[in-house]
């Protein structure tokens, strides 16, 4: 189907936050054919025109999620990420099933969807679930089969193996992406990371690990090896090759520069970080490296949220906080971290812009809402996106240009029947 979308104004999604007023984008087969003022627009054709209030940001990219963790919402409150883990997560987690990620997955898909993110990494358990949870919501996910030592997950070498096998498997329609997921390197011994790193390279999959989250962690490990986490990685050549590391919270200059060198993207989590007292991660030295930075919301358990802007919001605030300058991180910049800077961290430059060629994922925010007002230039709409902006403000959303939420309401999946079943299956996981 051809389609053509009119708005406001279309927000591209580069670092330099291009606003373009009184826009016309259109779509064929999928994919983006134009995009530019109204007044130069080609003749619509046989399009079907939509005319829509306010305006088009690229679908966002949550780089870092467990999201089907919305059956564990809110478990935990107040403690610290080893005991959070060790004393409520894990055991709970030991007795999901299959069915259980699937139902879990499918309902924070759909929030997700509604708050205008259209693909998110998935590290997560039952990976095969998770992408029918993702094909029945219309979203895209990257899934890195999760490797970790767990009651029941059998060994870590056969978890490898099936990591490998599933990826071969992989639509090439750019809905569904299988990587590598190995937990983290206090969590997973060396011999296998480097065994991952090495199927992950020679398969170009990606590998995905926690990295420098806590203060503990890192000095544990740097007791035990004499080398900080980033250190220890290279040395043991688990570098290289696609690699994402979330968090990166306790980095110093050595650490920063091996990043550079290996050209391991990041995902920035900076509300998860903050709400389990994790830490500021060092954001604008960073992307003064030219390192590659995203935006992830880590999972719905310990954020609680799956919306992004409000965490974009965060990583602007904390950053001007942690650099004492207004000028640590734009506006625009902080919208690029969940949308062009976020798809180029996992490789996928269909994602994240709305330019010509890429994948129809779009989102239509609704301005008309007191928080969208004064207008000056159009280079307000961006600034009010970011500061006063959130999910709610989400009316439209469509990727590979198939309508999936429609006036704020998902059109593939029953998210109130999703939501009396995730309750019913989480009172469950507490209980055993």
């Amino acid at each position: 189907m051809r389609l053509r979308i009119t708005a406001r104004a279309v927000v591209v999604g580069d670092r330099s936050g291009t606003v373009v007023p009184d826009a016309v984008l259109d779509v064929d087969d999928g994919r983006i054919t134009w995009v530019g003022p109204a007044g130069d627009a080609p003749p619509a054709g046989n399009a079907e025109v939509t005319a829509l209030p306010g305006i088009l940001v690229p679908g966002l990219v949550n780089l870092h999620s467990h999201a089907p963790m919305v059956l564990f919402r809110g478990q935990g409150e107040g403690l610290p990420l080893d005991r959070w883990l060790r004393e409520v997560m894990w055991p709970r987690e030991a007795r999901l099933t299959a069915d259980d990620v699937e139902v879990a997955m499918t309902a924070a898909s759909a929030e997700m969807l509604r708050n205008g993110i259209t693909t998110s990494v998935e590290m997560y358990f039952h990976a095969e679930r998770i992408a029918a949870a993702v094909g029945a919501t219309g979203a895209r996910a990257v899934i890195p089969a999760p490797l970790v030592p767990l009651p029941g997950m059998g060994p870590l070498e056969e978890q490898l193996q099936a990591a490998v096998d599933l990826a071969a498997g992989a639509p090439s329609d750019g809905s569904v992406e299988y990587g590598i997921g190995p937990h983290s390197a206090y969590t997973v011994p060396l011999p296998v990371l480097r065994d991952a790193a090495r199927a992950a390279r020679q398969h170009g999959l990606l590998l995905h690990l926690h990295v420098a989250e806590t203060v503990a962690e890192d000095a544990g490990l740097l007791a035990e090896h004499g080398l900080s986490v980033p250190a220890l990685l290279a040395a043991n050549d688990v570098l290289g090759g696609r690699v994402l590391a979330a968090h990166c919270v306790h980095l110093d200059e050595a650490d920063l520069s091996l990043w550079r060198e290996h050209d391991v993207a990041v995902a920035h989590c900076p509300a998860s970080n903050a709400k389990l007292a994790s830490g500021i991660a060092p954001l604008r030295a960073m992307l003064d490296r030219g390192i590659r930075v995203g935006m992830g919301t880590d999972g719905p358990a310990s954020n609680d949220g799956l919306d992004l802007f409000a965490d974009l919001r965060l990583a602007a605030q904390l950053a001007r906080l942690a650099g004492r300058s207004a000028e640590a991180l734009t506006a625009a910049e902080a919208l690029w971290l969940a949308t062009g800077a976020a798809a180029d961290a996992i490789d996928r430059p269909d994602l994240g812009q709305l330019e010509v060629g890429r994948r129809a994922d779009i989102v239509h925010v609704d301005t008309r809402d007191l928080v969208f007002e004064p207008v000056g230039d159009p280079g307000d709409l961006l600034a009010h996106l970011v500061w006063s902006g959130a999910g709610r403000h989400v009316r439209d959303v469509w990727v590979g240009g198939r309508r999936v939420v429609r006036d704020g309401t998902s059109t593939t999946v029953d998210t109130e029947e999703l939501r009396v079943d995730v309750a019913r299956r989480a009172a469950r996981l507490a209980t055993g």
